[in-house]
């Protein structure tokens, strides 16, 4: 979207783009000498660069509607998101900080500069629960605003357990707010096919999982340890890269390099998982935020959500079997591991 804005009194650049979490989640080509990346990002092309969407500074700004949906008032909408933006602000690894700017009559996805977040009526999402957008500067790929709608189609509680047939509006929040921070989705769940189309989760280690739970649960109103590495990597706090480590690789089939591929680093020690997918033709993936120690690595196909949820316009290997790496690898502190290859076969 291109649209000449004016907001709190400065005008605003002339070229501008809204962009839809629910849109665009865009894979970095990389060799192995780039920085690793935790898991996907989201990025925009300036120039024909890639540029990572993220706030260049602190702290985040955000606005809430003075709109609520029966079962929520406008000031219990305000709490829930509080708490939300205070775990992710609460983890000591990372840097960024966000702060409530005020009740505005503003709506999510006006183009006024204002990052907002709040309930609005969207039958035609008929499947979808929120939504994080953004507006960007063309010219230089900075961050102008990120808004987050909750659809009002659906019942929504912030009750402290949870109400049945109900969604949990802090559990929806932090995943959102991770989009709004500049998180793509993460891959490590499981789900089943439903009838009639879609999928049911039935487990996830990572709020970013792009698949909520069923109403009536809160079970991701805590963070996991993919979600922690992933705004960690984005925004590091001071000691963050000397204290953890990194691997890299290869996906391959009979020599060729797979673009999609879903990879896993298992900590035995702790039991954290924390993923990344191969992200060229190549098959090179790097998974950043690491504790130092060995590894289990482990490949998959991209088979538990759709593919489009975290890659845009892009053709994703699927038909191969899972795989473990032959061995552990040892991920060193404030460094990265040799470079691995994952042989994977047909299925």
């Amino acid at each position: 979207m291109t649209a000449s804005m004016r907001a709190l009194g400065t005008t605003l650049p002339e070229t501008v783009r809204r962009i839809t979490s629910l849109l665009l989640v865009v894979s970095f080509a990389f060799a192995y000498q780039t920085p690793a990346f935790a898991y996907l990002k989201f990025g925009v092309d300036v120039n024909g660069r890639q540029v990572t969407l993220k706030w260049n500074q602190t702290p985040v700004k955000y606005y809430v509607t003075q709109r609520g949906v029966p079962g929520v008032s406008a000031s219990q909408l305000q709490a829930a998101v509080g708490r939300a933006f205070g775990t992710w602000e609460a983890v000591p690894s990372a840097s960024i900080t966000y702060q409530f700017a005020g009740f505005t009559t503003a709506q999510p996805l006006d183009d006024d500069g204002l990052s907002t977040l709040g309930f609005l009526d969207r039958p035609d999402l008929d499947r979808v629960l929120a939504s994080t957008s953004f507006l960007v500067d063309e010219s230089s790929g900075e961050l102008l605003e990120a808004d987050i709608l909750f659809n009002s189609e659906f019942p929504w509680s912030v009750a402290s357990a949870g109400e049945t047939g109900k969604f949990d509006l802090e559990t929806i929040a932090l995943h959102e707010i991770g989009h709004l921070s500049g998180l793509g989705h993460s891959a490590i769940g499981e789900t089943v096919l439903i009838a009639g189309g879609g999928r049911r989760v039935i487990a996830a280690e990572a709020v970013m999982f792009p698949i909520a739970f069923p109403a009536g649960t809160t079970f991701d109103r805590t963070l996991h340890p993919d979600d922690v590495a992933g705004i960690s990597d984005l925004y590091p706090a001071d000691g963050f890269s000397s204290a953890t480590g990194s691997l890299t690789g290869r996906v391959t089939m009979n020599g060729r390099g797979l673009f999609g591929a879903h990879v896993v680093a298992f900590d035995p020690s702790s039991g954290a998982l924390v993923g990344n997918f191969s992200l060229n033709d190549a098959g090179q993936f790097s998974i950043a935020g690491l504790s130092p120690g060995p590894h289990v690595v482990r490949v998959e196909p991209l088979d538990d959500a759709d593919t489009d949820s975290f890659f845009s316009d892009a053709e994703v290997d699927l038909d191969f079997r899972v795989a473990f790496f032959d061995g552990l690898v040892v991920v060193p502190r404030g460094g990265g591991s040799p470079a691995i290859e994952l042989k994977v076969t047909a299925k």
